[in-house]
């Protein structure tokens, strides 16, 4: 059975460009688009006059909306829609389970403030077990970016950063875009120095080699799989925040991935998936690693 891609959407400018992107990234893959919007009547104890059909009937008309929205962009694309019946982030994270990708919108408010992601799209992003990407509503006057690298943060080993790689490198091939990769790195503290370290270190010519020898490693298995998607790899001293974000000012996309982990205070984007998603100016895909 083919996964669509899902998008959530609430009736808001951010949800609708939300609902644009993921029919442009539906039609490129060749999959279908679902659409959802999560409403559950939960009657107030406040002396107002509550209709729940009137209320249904708002539901509904935030599906059409965005329906009309991407048909009339997207004339040969399936689209199917659903008011799901639960809690944003309960409804969210069941559509995540059972689609290719999850998208959803993002607040933006300028190039200084960056994303206001929200508590809904933190939860679901941190638990979700699929890519979900988040999408900004883009200034009017602004361009479209029509061309531009799929920019991908690598962390770790081979096998840490499979599942990131793969999604950046499929998506830059739907797109026949290039894909930037970049690995940060810092010094290690003194007590990291261990003898099989410094072997491994001196072997590779020094800190940055050793580095640049780690990212060649993580790619190699996707170049053979992806020959014609051009690869520029970037290694750079720093955080792994601030490095993977100034690489990325003329991304078309951005994919870093987040660590699922068990925490006692429970799922936890991490923080390199979080000054993406609050600061990057194009869609941000978050994909789970193990």
């Amino acid at each position: 059975m083919t996964r669509a891609v899902t998008v959530g959407v609430d009736g808001s400018p951010e949800s609708l460009a939300a609902a644009d992107w993921a029919a442009g990234e539906a039609s490129l893959r060749g999959v279908p688009l679902r659409i959802v919007h999560a409403w559950l009547w939960q009657p107030l104890d406040v002396p107002i006059v509550q209709d729940h059909e009137t209320q249904a009937k708002a539901a509904r008309a935030v599906l059409r909306e965005a329906e009309i929205h991407v048909t009339d962009r997207h004339p040969g694309l399936s689209v199917t829609s659903a008011v799901v019946t639960d809690t944003a982030v309960s409804a969210l994270l069941a559509e995540a389970e059972r689609c290719e990708m999850l998208v959803l919108g993002s607040r933006g408010h300028g190039a200084l403030v960056g994303f206001l992601l929200g508590s809904c799209g933190q939860q679901v992003i941190a638990a979700a077990t699929r890519p979900v990407v988040s999408v900004r509503a883009r200034d009017k006057d602004a361009p479209k970016p029509e061309r531009g690298e799929v920019v991908v943060g690598q962390q770790g080993t081979p096998e840490d950063s499979g599942a990131v790689l793969g999604f950046a490198f499929e998506a830059a091939a739907a797109r026949g875009a290039a894909v930037r990769a970049v690995r940060a790195w810092s010094p290690p503290p003194l007590y990291a120095y261990s003898p099989g370290y410094l072997r491994l270190v001196d072997e590779a010519g020094g800190l940055e080699p050793f580095e640049k020898k780690a990212l060649a490693e993580a790619l190699a298995p996707w170049r053979k799989r992806f020959p014609d998607v051009s690869v520029t790899e970037h290694v750079e001293i720093g955080s792994a925040g601030q490095v993977l974000l100034s690489a990325a000012p003329r991304a078309r996309l951005l994919v870093v991935g987040r660590r699922v982990r068990r925490s006692p205070v429970g799922p936890r984007i991490g923080s390199v998936a979080h000054a993406a998603l609050h600061h990057a100016t194009c869609p941000v895909a978050v994909v789970p690693c193990a």
